[in-house]
């Protein structure tokens, strides 16, 4: 028995030239071409379709639930809410006040109306409290009043 336990190597043998043959001189490039753009399209204009416009009902959304998160750390009084919010939401904040946390921050809302004569919508929110992120949604619709329509939270959902 032999010490060496593996069969011996096979011999070694030449590698295949893949290689096309010179011919020429060095290699060149192509001639320069002179390129122009192709001729671009009209721009499109894109028309939003007349009707009712969400930055009156996403500025109104922001400013209500600015309130809400104060009136939640108690840095504002409960009663600047009653005009913005409708008469069951006032009293179930209270419930939920008294976070010990820090102070709430809005960092973001978005408005979609809901309705094509643009008298309601859902918002939807986020606001952090510390280092932590929360959400919150809510409803409004415009009224009429004697002094002409206004918006109001009609809904409230704070996570």
């Amino acid at each position: 028995m032999s010490i060496n336990a593996f069969p011996a190597a096979p011999p070694v043998s030449p590698i295949l030239d893949y290689e096309p043959p010179v011919f020429g001189g060095p290699p060149s490039l192509p001639p320069m071409v002179a390129w122009e753009p192709a001729p671009r399209p009209p721009a499109r204009q894109f028309l939003r379709p007349p009707g009712p416009d969400s930055r009156a009902a996403a500025i109104f959304a922001d400013a209500a639930l600015r309130r809400v998160l104060e009136v939640i750390d108690r840095r504002r009084p409960l009663a600047q809410l009653r005009p913005l919010l409708a008469a069951g939401l006032v009293d179930s904040l209270l419930i939920g006040a008294g976070h010990g946390d820090g102070v709430a921050r809005l960092r973001r809302v978005h408005a979609q109306l809901t309705h094509p004569d643009g008298r309601t919508a859902e918002v939807a929110a986020h606001y952090t409290r510390g280092n932590r992120v929360h959400a919150m949604a809510c409803r409004i619709e415009q009224i009429t009043t004697a002094t002409g329509p206004r918006w109001q939270v009609v809904a409230l959902h704070l996570g």
